[in-house]
Parts: structure tokens; sequence; C-alpha cells
């Protein structure tokens, strides 16, 4: 039964098969438009008079599915964004693949359509990471491609409770990630993106300045570029929800495609060395799944994800499918 978010509301919130319930709320809560807030126009204010509740909302729930509103095109999507008034998060470290779109809008990932993304919350191998992220679809999928995503203090809680001593471990000793690049971008892999792209320059001392900043230590190779980060946490206090969440990329790096340059195994290490026990990694890659929700995309559908609560990743997919990104501090 749809019910209106609150009193005078111009979102309307329904229920779908494929939510869960999680804290006394539908996860991810599904906002609708009411008759007289379905144009672009009428979203744009909505947002702007409904921030606080928004913003209570996306606290609350972690994420939020915006539905049915008249946003056609990237640049709807950016006004959009920039409606909510998050600052913008330059991609700078990251080594997905991502293509820039327009303003403040980049592709969400380049990556074939055969390949699954493990989950992960969005960079959280590097120093800096994104506190907002906003996914919108501008072309529905033709099978699959959906981006499940799950409560990363969930997913802390059962790795707890399954595996205490490698919690234990992890929280004392944090992770290191470790990732040899080449020169230019790959586009047959997920984790294709070169040096260049990567640090945003082709100059080697600009590079190493960038990389200092990050928080990353560089070393350069006859064709190529190792890069080291960390130790970082790989548990860490979500400040707004007073909980320890599962924030780390240890899925996403240890089963992540092999190449030339990277065996995945040994790409990730705990922070004093020791590898990541392989049947710990495939029992979170369980919870995961288990504790995930994959609501199909729509056209035009945006997701907001709050980073610090919501780990996301994507599923494979038959063409054609365009799914749009904005990453917010």
């Amino acid at each position: 039964m749809p019910r209106a978010a609150t009193p005078a509301s111009p979102f309307v919130e329904v229920e779908s098969p494929h939510q869960i319930h999680r804290d006394g709320t539908r996860f991810p809560p599904i906002l609708t438009p009411t008759t007289d807030s379905k144009t672009l126009t009428s979203f744009l204010s909505s947002i702007q008079s409904q921030k606080p509740h928004l913003q209570s909302l996306l606290n609350q729930a972690g994420a939020v599915l915006f539905r049915g509103f008249d946003v056609e095109s990237a640049s709807d999507f950016d006004r959009v964004v920039e409606a909510f008034g998050y600052g913008e998060f330059p991609y700078v470290g990251g080594v997905g693949l991502r293509s820039v779109v327009e303003g403040r809008v980049v592709t969400a990932s380049d990556a074939p359509g055969n390949v699954d993304i493990a989950f992960h919350h969005e960079m959280a191998h590097a120093l800096e990471f994104p506190s907002k992220l906003f996914f919108f679809c501008e072309v529905e999928p033709a099978c699959g491609g959906e981006t499940p995503i799950a409560l990363s203090h969930v997913v802390y809680q059962k790795m707890k409770e399954r595996h205490p001593e490698f919690v234990k471990e992890l929280a004392e000793h944090g992770l290191i990630y470790t990732r040899v690049l080449a020169e230019d971008d790959d586009a047959s892999s997920a984790f294709g993106r070169g040096w260049k792209s990567m640090l945003g320059t082709d100059d080697k001392r600009v590079a190493e300045e960038t990389a200092a900043k990050k928080g990353m230590k560089l070393e350069w190779l006859e064709d190529g570029l190792r890069t080291s980060m960390g130790p970082f946490p790989g548990i860490r206090l979500d400040n707004i929800r007073q909980r320890e969440v599962w924030f780390n990329s240890i899925v996403i790096s240890y089963t992540g495609p092999v190449d030339v340059r990277n065996d995945p195994t040994k790409a990730t290490t705990l922070g004093n060395g020791r590898p990541l026990p392989a049947d710990v990694v495939y029992d979170c890659v369980k919870i995961l799944e288990e504790e995930s929700v994959a609501v199909p995309w729509q056209k035009g559908d945006i997701l907001l994800v709050d980073n610090w609560a919501v780990l996301h990743a994507r599923r494979s997919f038959l063409p054609p499918r365009r799914i749009l990104a904005s990453l917010c501090k």
C-alpha cells in the first residue's frame, strides 16, 4: 500500500517484493512522485524543500531509491545531484574504469557487461573516499545488471560472529592494498585503469605529488607502476549511526580479475603482511549475497547511497544498459 513519506509530502513511499526490512524500515525505501511532483522541475523543488526529511531517511535507511520522476538524461541527473547540495568528490585514486559524461556525472563503470563487480565501499582502499553516491539508470538493462546493496553494519556483525579472530586481527592491523598499473587504461578489465588516468596526469613528478597527498606509495617499473596504499582500517566507526561497519575492499580485491600484472589473492594483505584467508573471504562473499537487496533497474531510477553505511556491487548484464554515477563528499 503506497503511503505519503510525510504529511503533504511530494513523495509517496511504495513497496517492492525486492525490499527487506531492517532497523524498522524497508531497505531501501522507494520514493515515487505524487501527481503534481513528477516533472523534473517539481522534483528539483521537492528535493530542496524536503532536504531535512530526505537526509533523515538516508541516515535511517542507508540508501534511498527515487522512481518514476521525469529524469531523462545525464544533464537532468546532474541537476538532481546539484539540488541535494553535496560537494563533488574527484575520482582520483580509484582503479575502476569510468568516463566523464557531463558536469559531475560519470559512467558507473566501463567494465565489460559480462563481468560481475563484487561488493565494496567506494574507494575503501584509499585515504579519502566519497560519503555519498548517486546512480542513475539512463538505459534500462535488457537482462540482469542490477546494483545490489547491503548494509555494512549487518555484514560486520555476522563476520564478527563467524570469524572473531580474523575480525580482531583486521581491527588491529588494518589492510594494505597493492596493485600494479599499466601506463594506459585497459578496457577489457574491470580494474583496468592506468596510472595516467588514476592520477590525472602523464607527468611522473606530478603523479608522485598527487600520490603523496593521497597516502599512496609508488614504485616505478619498466612497464608500469606499483601502487601501495595503507595500512588503512578494514573496520570503521560510522559516526552518524554510531556503529561499526565492514568498510573495506577485501572481497572485490580478492575475487577480482587476474591479469598479467596482478594476482588478486595477493593484492590485499593484512597490515602485518599476513595473506587473507580464502575461507574467510568466501564466507564474507556468502554473507554479502545473503544480506543483499537487488531492485531491478527501471529507466529514470536514481539510487542515493550513503557510502559509510552501504556496500554496493554490479551484476553482469546483457546490453543495452547505461548506469551513470556521481560521487560526493
